[in-house]
């Protein structure tokens, strides 16, 4: 039995997902098997992994279309090694990245999640800049803390944790699709033990407008209020409420900005009845319930209190959206 699974969920991969399946399999450690969750793709991807001629590659077809939060469900159902990762279809592992990962997980077998340094590209695989740096060893208070003030950069692919581990929280929570549910995640399992971070980069994040732009508005804010509720449970935990306190109100401020020019830029008939004024009363009430006794007011950021004037108006919206087709790049932040 391989120690390691590497599990990519895919529908629809492109040319992107025959880079990363290449980079997979060009690992200089070769203890693994591949798992594609294959979710009824019907641009070639799935013709393309059926063609795979490797012994260490294991295909689970959807036997129908899946949500994204369904297919990233099935990973708790199927069979895995000891150790398993997740990734992106569009993201690309280093050579070395399970090379890596055995050492990391050698020096620090009481870790309970591993990570390493990494990169973010564009949609044509240029460098965009690299992570914010990282120490070899962090704890679940200090990676909360480093998260709620946006000092570190984590996403949900490169993280290395253990099967069981895994599935005895329940998998990657199903918050709409899939928003803020890695960081839930990263903290539910960190709890176990700790996260012990390589040095070495290992990986290519990519970015481009399918992981930054097209979220549905209501899904983003519907998956922000789950991150709220997750971290309120975390109150319970004393060492975590003393962070959430701390430190709470910059990640409402942080968001409450983005939300609003998300929704700002929603045609109002596919809002499903949502106004800026609504989510920075809904803002305000996370910001109390996580931080009892706060000042914080949304509408102390001038261009928050600008985006909920033109929404206010229909005529102002409505000129607003008109322009935003003409001029794409942000106009009031």
């Amino acid at each position: 039995m391989a120690k390691y699974s590497i599990i990519l969920p895919v529908r629809n991969g492109g040319h992107y997902v025959k880079e990363c399946i290449n980079s997979i399999l060009s690992q200089t450690y070769t203890d693994f098997n591949l798992h594609i969750l294959d979710n009824c793709s019907t641009d070639g991807t799935t013709e393309y992994i059926n063609s795979i001629k490797d012994a260490r590659l294991v295909i689970y077809p959807a036997e129908r279309p899946l949500s994204i939060e369904e297919n990233w469900a099935r990973i708790t159902t199927i069979p895995k090694n000891e150790f398993i990762t997740l990734i992106g279809h569009d993201d690309v592992l280093d050579p070395d990245y399970l090379e890596v990962m055995e050492r990391v997980i050698a020096d620090n077998p009481q870790a309970s999640l591993y990570q390493a340094h990494f990169r973010y590209i564009n949609a044509e695989g240029r460098e965009i800049r690299k992570c914010k740096a990282m120490t070899n060893r962090l704890s679940e208070r200090e990676f909360m803390a480093f998260f709620l003030c946006n000092m570190i950069d984590s996403m949900g692919t490169g993280f290395m944790m253990r099967s069981v581990d895994y599935n005895a929280v329940g998998g990657i929570p199903l918050f709409p699709n899939l928003l803020f549910a890695d960081f839930a995640l990263w903290i539910s399992l960190i709890k176990k033990g700790y996260l012990a971070i390589a040095f070495e980069e290992t990986f290519s994040f990519r970015l481009h407008q399918s992981t930054t732009t097209t979220s549905s508005d209501n899904k983003f804010q519907d998956a922000f209020k789950c991150f709220i509720d997750f971290l309120l449970q975390q109150k319970n935990n004393e060492d975590l409420d003393q962070v959430i306190r701390r430190y709470g109100i910059n990640f409402v401020s942080f968001y409450v900005q983005g939300l609003a020019h998300r929704l700002l830029r929603t045609a109002k008939s596919k809002r499903n009845g949502r106004t800026v004024k609504q989510l920075l009363t809904d803002c305000k009430r996370y910001a109390d319930e996580l931080v009892p006794g706060n000042h914080f007011n949304p509408l102390d950021n001038y261009s928050v209190k600008l985006a909920q004037q033109i929404d206010s108006n229909p005529f102002t919206r409505s000129l607003f959206l008109a322009f935003k087709k003409l001029y794409s790049k942000p106009i009031y932040s």
